[in-house]
């Protein structure tokens, strides 16, 4: 993949494929996959997190605090 190319989608399986991009086999974690929200492992379930990306760490976070803003005020 050259610099500044938006990679394939054979190279963006093959990262979510891989075991070396997942701690402890449910945390997805992988620099150079710049998705926010990639699919999990098993892709029918959905979504994960990529940890390695920092807005996507911020994004949850953030929904996590209004989460608990929102519980606050419905108590």
């Amino acid at each position: 993949m050259q610099y500044n190319q938006e990679p394939t989608e054979e190279e963006k399986n093959n990262w979510q494929n891989d075991p070396n991009n997942w701690l402890w086999g449910i945390f997805y974690y992988n620099p150079k996959d710049k998705r926010i929200f990639p699919p999990k492992r098993i892709k029918e379930l959905g979504w994960t997190i990529n940890f390695a990306n920092p807005n996507s760490v911020f994004f949850c976070v953030v929904f996590i605090l209004i989460l608990i803003i929102i519980s606050r005020y419905l108590i």
